[in-house]
């Protein structure tokens, strides 16, 4: 069937006219979702460093998917033509990515965010605990997010990967390797790939171990830290305040 039988055939012209508002509509909740998400790593991220002086996200990013995405996955999954179907059989149109320094991060970030009062935790999956088979390492927590529209709040999926620098790249260089071989990938890469996922859980070992090291320094004083960002001039009408304060209450 060419380009012009397609696009007349009745029962496909009735498909897209059913299913193509909803689905728009599905694509702007869950983007929607994924801004929220977004929000709230941001605002844990700002209070990472203002209070605790440390930033254990290193970056974040996010993705909602597009039409031919969604429907390749509804017809490879045999999920039935519907926005209802698609809605509660798919839960990985949208995404959130935290890449963190370190593996004690990625549970602490983890268990900041779906601690939040709005956040409902549907399923989490610990392949850093309990790698894949391939070696591939990550935390996925599938959560629900309310979206707020002017219809009333609409409760939305969003997966949520959480993972160290290292498993990032392992993970990055998995995907090109098997999409390049459209999932047939010689043995030989398949056990570079195993082997490389343990150097990266090596290296995050190491760092981990030489991260804590310094954390268990000698740290600056807060009251040092907190004097440093005053000027002369300010240290002393300071200095002046406290002292009046303090004849006034002898």
């Amino acid at each position: 069937m060419d380009d012009a039988d397609r696009l007349a055939d009745p029962s496909m012209i009735e498909f897209i006219r059913r299913i193509r508002d909803p689905l728009a509509r599905m694509q702007m909740e869950h983007q929607f979702a994924v801004d929220e998400v977004l929000t709230k790593v941001s605002i844990l991220r700002r209070e990472f460093l203002h209070l605790h002086r440390y930033n254990p996200i290193e970056h974040v990013g996010s993705r909602v998917k597009s039409t031919p995405s969604i429907l390749d996955k509804v017809l490879r999954r045999g999920i039935e033509l519907s926005p209802e179907a698609i809605r509660a059989g798919i839960t990985d149109i949208a995404g959130v990515r935290i890449t963190c320094s370190f593996i004690a991060d990625t549970y602490r970030i983890l268990d900041t965010l779906t601690a939040q009062a709005d956040v409902r935790v549907v399923t989490i999956k610990d392949y850093i605990a309990d790698p894949k088979p391939n070696g591939y390492k990550s935390l996925h927590a599938i959560l629900e997010i309310p979206v707020f529209l002017t219809t009333g709040p609409v409760p939305t999926i969003v997966e949520v990967q959480i993972r160290t620098i290292a498993m990032d790249f392992w993970a990055s260089l998995e995907h090109k390797i098997y999409y390049k071989y459209e999932g047939a990938v010689p043995a030989h890469l398949t056990a570079d790939l195993s082997d490389a996922a343990e150097v990266a859980a090596q290296l995050d070992r190491r760092m981990e171990h030489l991260h804590q090291e310094v954390r268990t320094a000698t740290p600056p004083s807060d009251d040092a830290v907190a004097i440093d960002v005053l000027d002369e001039k300010l240290l002393r009408r300071i200095r002046e305040r406290i002292r009046h304060q303090q004849r006034g209450n002898e």
